[in-house]
């Protein structure tokens, strides 16, 4: 009977937020219990020197089993100061990049061909696996901030970089090969090759060497080097300006507020591009969108029908909470643990579990497919998400005054389905008279609260 009455409370209790589930009835979990956040500390630094940095998220799928869908998919974060380049180098992956913020030239390299566009806050190309690119940070006072979505092609969850200038952790790939294959692929002796191509001769002078070992007493310094601006104005001349781009380009990049936002009003904005927009996000499935919440607003609960979203928090701070299942923090298990609790499994699963965090720059969390979400500003918010099997995708909110699914309910099931009246259920769903995004603090508990006041006062 309790069951029973839980199942049917549930979905109208969530017309009032998702802050009920603390209650003594469903469970609550927050970090570092909650498997849906990644902190920033989660990120594991590849390279780092005083021009910047190169960070990757932990496995998706070591945090918890609802995951496993994600083992091939890894979040990457490019740092670097103004007048700043990362060298050229290719990877085994496919890439989504997104500028989160600055001003950046991005060189794309064929066979027989280069392109080099003007980058700036909310630009995304796609990179395909074995692209050879390099990156410069433009701006005079930014730093350049960029967010790339990797899918290896060789081993899942696993990906590799090959530089084509060689540092001190990592050689150039050129010197992979033998000797007798570079002089004849360049047609040069091995010692003018490997003094311009690879590295120092044995017998260079005492000079060069010197300056080779002050070259190295910065940790890699030869990934993301100093430019001077001779040289960003070179590389500026034929870029394609960000004016030029579009939606629905199959190769150049685009931006998500090229369109106006899907949902809008005073409490927020929601930009979205989706692979039926855009061919080279139907390539791989995927949306890309970009979401603002003004301090002490509320995205309204709502879940993803397919897509599984990886959300970056790019500025400001705030709170989210996320609608699952008790089980779900738990982490990869033996077999032999799984026979064990294949029992009880069934009974956990009916038990609603309430997942929160806090947010702040530089974090990230993952929103299963199905899953009721909402996240709440505690200032101006700014998020970033890649959506995974995005094509099809229906976003279904459960509070507002347009596309609120619960709405779409016939009267006579919500007379079954609710423990109040059809009449009672649809009063609850007309209070809310925002879309999308509200008021964080809701106008009945502010009249309340104001009544309550004006009470006291009178006595």
């Amino acid at each position: 009977m309790v069951a029973t009455t839980m199942k049917a409370s549930f979905p109208l209790l969530m017309l009032m937020g998702i802050s009920f589930l603390a209650s003594v009835c469903v469970s609550s979990r927050s970090d570092p219990q909650n498997p849906f956040i990644f902190k920033s500390n989660k990120f594991q630094t590849l390279f780092e020197n005083e021009n910047g940095h190169i960070r990757l998220l932990q496995k998706f799928d070591q945090r918890s089993k609802i995951f496993e869908n994600l083992q091939n998919y890894r979040l990457l974060e490019y740092k670097s100061k103004p007048h700043t380049i990362f060298l050229p180098q290719h990877t085994d992956a496919d890439y989504i990049l997104v500028v989160l913020s600055g001003k950046a030239i991005l060189t794309v390299l064929k066979p027989d061909d280069r392109n080099s566009f003007n980058l700036e806050r909310g630009d995304t190309v796609k990179l395909p696996a074995g692209t050879i690119a390099y990156l410069v940070n433009r701006d005079d006072n930014e730093e350049l901030r960029v967010l790339d979505l990797a899918i290896p092609v060789n081993r899942p969850g696993q990906l590799q970089s090959f530089l084509l200038s060689g540092n001190q952790n990592q050689q150039s790939y050129l010197s992979g090969f033998s000797k007798n294959i570079l002089e004849a692929s360049f047609n040069t002796d091995y010692e003018e090759i490997e003094k311009v191509l690879l590295e120092e001769h044995e017998k260079e002078t005492q000079h060069r060497r010197s300056l080779k070992d002050k070259r190295q007493q910065s940790q890699e310094e030869n990934v993301i080097v100093k430019l001077s601006r001779g040289q960003i104005e070179e590389l500026s001349k034929n870029a394609k300006s960000t004016s030029k781009k579009s939606v629905s380009s199959e190769s150049e990049p685009f931006n998500l507020r090229s369109r106006g936002p899907i949902y809008s009003n005073e409490f927020g904005k929601f930009f979205e591009i989706t692979p039926e927009e855009n061919p080279q996000l139907q390539d791989l499935d995927i949306f890309v969108n970009s979401v603002e919440i003004k301090e002490g607003s509320l995205l309204l609960p709502h879940y993803n029908s397919r897509a599984i979203v990886i959300v970056t928090v790019n500025e400001g701070k705030g709170d989210f909470e996320l609608v699952g299942q008790r089980n779900e923090n738990q982490q990869e298990q033996t077999k032999e643990d799984d026979e064990e609790e294949e029992q009880g499994e069934e009974e956990i699963n009916k038990q609603v579990q309430n997942y929160k965090a806090k947010l702040s720059s530089g974090d990230v969390f993952v929103i299963p497919a199905g899953h009721p979400v909402s996240v709440k500003a505690s200032s101006n918010l700014d998020l970033f998400g890649f959506g995974i099997n995005a094509e099809n995708n229906q976003r279904n909110f459960l509070a507002g005054d347009k596309d609120n699914v619960i709405s779409q309910i016939q009267r006579p099931v919500k007379e079954l389905a609710f423990p109040g009246s059809a009449q009672e259920v649809d009063r609850i769903l007309e209070n809310q008279k925002q879309s999308h995004f509200a008021d964080a603090q809701p106008q009945q508990r502010e009249i309340g609260s104001r009544e309550t006041r004006d009470r006291l006062s009178s006595v």
